[in-house]
């Protein structure tokens, strides 16, 4: 399972044609303490660079992009239980959704993770 990354801080896993998504520890790191996060509609269906959800912090609120088209097939109700997960594992419990892959081609115009690292040291 490879990893990759966008340019807007999110990151994706794809398993069998299905992504997780979430944020990266540097957008967390960014937003201080997660105290919202609005989750998109399972069923939702959504293009590449969509506004698929928002992340409320202490210090400000930031858009979730979609990093590939495709449809919503769950999100992570433990999150928005709990919305410190984003901080406390922003790459395991605190994910945000998952998504139905339309066109995986697109996976290849993502960052790579040191691509990724390099990107996010000059942000």
């Amino acid at each position: 399972m490879t990893t990759k990354y966008t340019e807007d801080h999110e990151w994706i896993t794809v398993d069998g044609g299905i992504a997780t998504v979430g944020i990266t520890h540097h957008a967390q790191d960014a937003l201080g303490d997660v105290v919202f996060v609005d989750l998109p509609e399972v069923g939702k269906t959504f293009a590449q660079k969509d506004v698929a959800g928002v992340v409320e912090s202490v210090k400000a609120a930031a858009d979730v992009y979609m990093p590939i088209s495709g449809e919503v097939t769950e999100v992570n109700e433990a999150l928005r239980a709990d919305p410190s997960l984003a901080n406390s594992d922003p790459l395991g419990a605190g994910w945000f959704f998952k998504v139905k892959l339309s066109d995986a081609s697109q996976l290849d115009a993502l960052l790579d993770e040191t691509a990724y690292t390099a990107f996010s040291a000059n942000a």
